[in-house]
């Protein structure tokens, strides 16, 4: 019964020594051994063996990529402000025996190590930059932590700045700025709308005027083409029909009158033509007008028929024409018109002479 016993607890010893000696390290993991007290090697991922009693586990780390988070840090710029700058650091441990035996606490050591290098950074530079510059700042972080860790075992991948904050006074004078560069652009942007739309409005009208003025300048080319083209139809069918002086005279004598239709007209010059045109008038209807009225009447009556019919009003004329043929009517007015011209013509002269004191000479109708 003994035995049996006794069989069984050094059995159990036996599998407790046997697992003892066994350690399994997980992936991405190492395990640092010390045998007496002194380094002894470094157990990589995987089954290992140890002597148990002798060798023993140390310190066990992670391979992986970590992330490391520092408080806002208190730094002074160049131009004397106090700013907050909260920094996040990415390291991985690459010797696990250089970071258990190089460094006490490498994590306080990289905080440390941060403050310091960012205040030599941050103390070379304004504010404005601080705040513009977190490249050239996380560069630089970057260069001399990896320097200085290095010989931990330590590899810092990335060093980002998470928040820089001013203080409060600056905060405002920062938003009022910003706010007035707002202002500022917007009031540039609402001027440069309104120039642009004062230069499309220009460009517009300016079109306008050119499409009005080219489309007046065809209107009065096809308006000068058609009467060109009615004047040359009038003209040939004038000599096409050969109209003879009756005509031409009786139609100079009809546009007379629409001389003196303007508004603005208060007196009617008569033309110098007017003569040549009551003489052609009157040759043309001479052999209507000698059967329409005695030849003789008129020298029988002398001067004063001459001026009394001078004299005859429109309306009489008018009231012939009603009771005469068209011919007569047209031979009556040119010998009207011819007598009236005499008339002025003598009186003309008769003036003349008064103011010379010389007699005017009789015309030959005068003497007869």
């Amino acid at each position: 019964m003994g035995i049996d016993i006794l069989f069984i607890v050094i059995a159990v010893l036996v599998v407790l020594a046997v697992l003892s000696t066994v350690r399994i390290v997980p992936q991405a993991r190492a395990y640092n051994i010390e045998r007496f007290g002194r380094y002894q090697r470094t157990l990589q991922p995987g089954l290992n063996f140890i002597i148990p009693v002798v060798d023993r586990v140390n310190t066990k780390y992670d391979l992986r990529e970590q992330v490391f988070s520092s408080k806002p840090q208190p730094v002074i710029t160049e131009d004397n402000l106090v700013v907050n700058i909260d920094t996040v650091l990415y390291y991985q441990i690459t010797d696990p025996r250089a970071a258990a035996y190089e460094v006490a606490n490498y994590l306080a050591a990289i905080d440390q190590l941060t403050v310091t290098t960012l205040r030599n950074v941050i103390g070379g530079m304004d504010l404005e930059r601080t705040l513009t510059s977190r490249e050239e700042i996380n560069s630089m972080l970057r260069g001399v932590l990896d320097d200085a860790t290095g010989k931990w075992g330590i590899r810092v991948n990335r060093v980002e700045i998470k928040a820089i904050d001013p203080p409060p006074s600056i905060k405002e004078a920062m938003e009022k700025q910003m706010r007035a560069e707002r202002d500022k652009r917007a009031v540039v942007l609402h001027a440069e709308g309104e120039r642009q739309s004062r230069i499309l409005t220009a460009e517009g009208a300016r079109q306008q005027a050119i499409l009005e003025a080219q489309g007046d300048q065809q209107a009065r080319i096809l308006r000068a083409d058609g009467e060109a083209q009615a004047i040359e139809l009038v003209f040939k069918a004038v000599h096409a029909n050969n109209a003879d002086p009756k005509l031409l005279a009786y139609k100079y004598l009809e546009t007379l009158p629409h001389l003196a239709n303007g508004e603005g007209n208060t007196f009617w010059v008569i033309p110098g033509e007017l003569s040549q045109a009551v003489q052609n008038v009157s040759k043309a209807f001479s052999a209507d007008a000698g059967a329409a009225a005695p030849t003789g009447s008129a020298e029988e009556e002398g001067p004063e028929a001459e001026g009394v019919q001078g004299r005859e009003s429109p309306g009489e004329l008018t009231a012939g024409q009603h009771r005469e043929s068209p011919t007569e009517a047209a031979g009556h007015a040119a010998e009207i018109a011819a007598q009236a011209v005499a008339s002025a013509r003598e009186e003309a002269e008769a003036a003349a002479g008064a103011a010379s004191g010389q007699v005017p000479e009789p015309r030959p109708r005068d003497k007869e």
